[in-house]
């Protein structure tokens, strides 16, 4: 399972960034290799069309689940959902770690 994480930080102990398209990074962790990687995306240079920009670099990132806190907005809804990507949301104020075990206890919302 590869779950991506919308963060404000790079550990487990990091904050979920609530937002979807503006986030701070995307966090890759790869449950079955057990391995943790940090993007950073540089949404601030991002005039138009962020959240759907994001939604492109995520799914280029092959994930089964999305974990973060507001959820997406429609235009990257649109592209989200033509994958077959889960979205769970209302991580918010949760470390990456939190929002990890809320997924696994099935605490979280499913967007789509």
């Amino acid at each position: 399972m590869r779950i991506v994480f919308t963060a404000k930080g790079d550990s487990w102990d990091s904050k979920i960034d609530e937002r979807f398209g503006r986030m701070d990074m995307l966090v890759l962790f790869n449950e079955k290799e057990d391995s943790f990687e940090a993007i950073k995306i540089d949404t601030e240079q991002m005039e138009h069309g962020a959240g759907l920009q994001t939604a492109q670099k995520v799914l280029a990132l092959n994930p089964d689940v999305i974990i973060t806190g507001n959820g997406a907005g429609n235009k990257a809804l649109d592209i989200l959902k033509r994958s077959t990507v889960k979205m769970y949301i209302g991580a918010g104020g949760m470390t990456l770690k939190e929002s990890y075990e809320a997924y696994k206890n099935k605490q979280l919302n499913l967007q789509f």
